[in-house]
């Protein structure tokens, strides 16, 4: 029998709660729902009124892996939806706006991937993100060179950056933006990171060809396109572990030599937001976001 539990007024069927997903650890699906409620008072900020693209998992990130952007059958009537523009016509994706709805979303065992901008500003961004992902040998500590580079490049036009772990071996670099398109983000992330191939040429790679890629950090811009999303802040990645894009401190990423050091897990992140709170908190107040050059 699935059990019901009520969250805050809202009733959600919760199933599986004892099913492993994470192998390597033998963290359960009861644990998923558990890390997602405990950090829903700092996530749940970085999701409201975004689209939600969901990346699933439900038989653990060795079993079958899907993206679904459309509102999955089945989702309560409680939960808020949007329609989104696509390029053939429009669609209709999820907005996670409070905590029965983030607990709903994570029964479905879930990565959770947002646009740039906000439902009710649909194309035009309020954000600049910047996907440094290394090939090997490169790791993320070479993503830490290149992006203690473009803080200061990005400082130079009088925006602040921050930087959170991608959950996985690379890093991401965002930025509160007002005042531009997505097309005029996308177009300024990648003179960025042209720029830091120009400036670091045997480190940053702007380009995504493959063959140019072992031993750089290719400096993904892409994901400022209007269409495209990024792992959302603290959400759990489909990865051996359950790793989390944890948002992190500029010292960690100055004194970071080694992989690990920038490594966290769903258990991390309780005495990290003790110690730090929200790092990414400054994301949210539209007075410290910057303007295009």
């Amino acid at each position: 029998m699935t059990p019901i539990t009520e969250v805050e007024g809202r009733r959600i069927a919760l199933s599986n709660l004892e099913k492993v997903l994470y192998p390597a650890t033998g963290f359960t699906k009861g644990e998923v729902l558990h890390y997602y409620a405990t950090a829903a008072e700092v996530l749940l900020p970085h999701l409201r009124d975004r689209p939600v693209s969901f990346l699933r998992y439900p038989d653990g990130p060795e079993g079958q892996v899907f993206f679904t952007k459309n509102v999955p059958p089945g989702t309560p009537e409680w939960v808020t939806t949007a329609e989104v523009a696509r390029v053939a016509g429009v669609g209709r994706m999820v907005c996670v706006q409070d905590l029965p709805s983030l607990m709903w979303a994570a029964n479905l065992v879930t990565e959770f991937h947002t646009h740039q901008w906000v439902v009710q500003a649909q194309g035009v961004a309020d954000r600049l993100v910047l996907d440094l992902d290394p090939g090997a040998p490169a790791t993320v500590v070479e993503c830490c060179e290149v992006a203690l580079w473009l803080r200061e490049r990005l400082a130079a036009d009088g925006i602040e950056a921050y930087a959170k772990t991608s959950g996985s071996k690379g890093l991401h670099l965002l930025a509160g933006v007002r005042g531009s398109s997505s097309e005029q983000v996308s177009d300024y992330a990648r003179q960025l990171a042209v720029e830091a191939e120009k400036a670091m040429p045997r480190l940053a790679l702007h380009r995504m060809t493959r063959s140019l890629r072992p031993g750089k950090v290719f400096v993904d811009w892409s994901q400022n396109a209007a269409r495209k999303t990024t792992a959302a802040p603290y959400t759990l990645r489909a990865r051996a572990r359950p790793w989390v894009s944890a948002p992190v401190t500029w010292a960690e990423v100055a004194e970071c030599e080694a992989p690990d050091r920038l490594a966290f897990t769903a258990s991390d992140l309780a005495p990290r937001l003790r110690d730090h709170g929200d790092l990414l908190a400054p994301l949210l107040d539209p007075e410290r976001s910057g303007l295009l050059p």
